[in-house]
């Protein structure tokens, strides 16, 4: 558990095992700064200038000093260029809370005071900066142990953090705090379901946890379809997906009530595949561990939920999540198989590894045809084509509805879950069209773009609502080069989602 409070300070009186001190690139050490470097460790300053410590973003030096006849540790980590766009200093805040974790971890110490920046200098308020800063911390120091015995390679949990900063804003500091755990734990939450093994978290797994999730909350409701109610109402692409597996899908609706009558209601829904072989267009067993990851997109839905039932924004949400796994075996779907969706249109199958848009075809139709929605987004690991166009930084983004698609990258920017709009050019839509069904499950190879050529296919169930698709297979897994992320699942879209909901206004 992590606990974060907040002091006035001055540094030196408060007690800790560590103290992390926040340098920018384009300013010298203020006197503060220098003094506190002096009163624990008097050479300090000069094994800095000796180690060329810049200030630059994602370094850090630790140091040894002493306070009160007791040995102490120093952890100056760079925020680079104050005058850089605001948006890049509060990722370079939350990259350098990151490195702090991590230089705690080698040092072994639990017990730290933070001397932050003021927040008029990163340019976010006290309370958006609080929250930014501890959904760091907490998703720095998540650790996928469970089944670890030697418990000598488990990081620490248990963090005793002070922010000092001046007593007018420590109220602010504190909701701050307060909301970004909320936060944090969710997204740790999406984390931990998508690092473990098809094994133990299988489509069953999954529903019992979105339901106990609904049971603790009263503004939270859920409701868990099996297979036969699956095959009654229609969800072809669900059921096709999972007819390989002796496990048995589910279907999975949440509902967030803010308990405003003229509250408009926003959709998502969020790709499961707890494990994707490829079905008989088998992949390659070369990294086929990491598709115990194709459900991140449920997840990120179903732990959003959760962060909602405590932040109570003030706009309803429907999260829909088909789940199922992926196999071959002698009753898994054929390449050339036709099947009806849940709005009554079909899709041929040539790939049976472009399966997670056959059981979001049935998820998309069905939200839009029950619930009046203001809005609708899917999210899903969805195209190796969009992992290799933008890499591991950036989800894509794609659609026509510009206003929508602005408020998702602006969340984007705010809250660390990046996006980046891909063309939606009507140029693309012919890619999907089948000479024996209503659209084809992949594009054809002379237009190349799958990334995009998937989307237009989602778009024939999303019926007419104002609605964008989030490709996060380069994001949610395996994200080098961010100290707050520790390999395995990144549990990206949670914080998009809660950013993108918290500040919710009509279209």
């Amino acid at each position: 558990m992590i606990q974060i409070t907040v002091s006035k300070g001055p540094v030196p009186e408060l007690i800790a095992e560590g103290y992390v001190l926040f340098c920018a690139a384009d300013q010298e050490l203020t006197p503060e700064q220098r003094a506190g470097l002096v009163t624990f460790n008097g050479a300090a300053e000069q094994v800095l200038k000796r180690l060329d410590f810049s200030g630059a973003p994602e370094t850090a030096v630790d140091l040894q000093g002493v306070q009160g006849g007791r040995p102490v540790s120093l952890i100056l980590v760079g925020i680079g260029s104050l005058s850089a766009p605001v948006y890049h200093r509060i990722e370079n805040m939350r990259r350098a809370c990151g490195k702090a974790i991590r230089a705690a971890e080698k040092l072994k110490i639990t017990q730290l005071v933070f001397k932050l920046p003021h927040p008029e200098l990163i340019g976010f308020t006290p309370f958006d900066y609080a929250k930014e800063l501890a959904v760091a911390i907490e998703m720095a120091a998540y650790q996928f142990n469970q089944f670890i015995t030697d418990t000598k390679r488990h990081v620490a949990k248990d963090y005793a953090i002070t922010f000092v900063a001046p007593s007018a804003i420590h109220e602010a500091l504190e909701f701050g705090i307060e909301t970004g755990t909320r936060i944090g734990c969710a997204v740790n939450q999406a984390r931990h379901w998508c690092d473990l093994p098809a094994l133990y978290l299988t489509p069953t797994a999954l529903a019992e946890r979105a339901e106990a999730i609904a049971h603790a909350h009263d503004s939270l409701a859920c409701t868990i379809f099996g297979k036969n109610e699956i095959v009654e109402m229609g969800m072809g692409g669900l059921i096709a997906v999972s007819q390989g597996s002796a496990q048995e899908p589910r279907f999975i609706v949440m509902e967030y009530h803010c308990g405003q009558q003229d509250a408009q209601t926003v959709g998502l829904v969020g790709k499961g595949v707890t494990f994707d072989s490829g079905g008989l267009s088998i992949k390659p067993a070369s990294r086929m561990d990491e598709m115990k990851d194709d459900m991140a997109g449920a997840a990120a839905v179903i732990a959003t939920m959760q962060a909602l039932a405590y932040l109570r924004p003030h706009v309803n949400v429907v999260a829909c999540a088909p789940v199922t796994e992926n196999l071959p075996s002698g009753t898994a779907i054929k390449p050339g198989d036709i099947v009806y969706h849940y709005n009554g249109k079909t899709s041929e199958i040539k790939n049976t590894d472009a399966e997670g848009r056959l059981i979001l075809a049935d998820a998309l139709s069905y939200i839009a045809a029950k619930y009046k929605l203001d809005a609708l987004i899917d999210i899903a690991t969805l195209t190796g084509a969009c992992s290799h166009a933008l890499g591991p930084f950036y989800a894509a983004v794609l659609g026509k509805n510009e206003p929508l698609i602005d408020r998702l990258i602006e969340a984007g920017k705010m809250s660390g879950d990046r996006l980046w709009p891909l063309p939606f050019s009507d140029d693309y839509r012919p890619a999907i069209r089948s000479e024996v069904a209503d659209v084809c499950n992949i594009g054809r190879e002379s237009y190349r773009a799958g990334a995009i050529t998937a989307g237009f296919f989602l778009e024939h169930f999303a019926s007419g609502m104002p609605w964008a698709h989030l490709d996060i297979a380069g994001t949610s897994f395996e994200v080098p080069d961010r100290p707050y992320y520790r390999g395995g699942s990144t549990g990206f879209g949670v914080r998009l989602f809660v950013e993108f909901l918290m500040d919710w206004k009509p279209l």
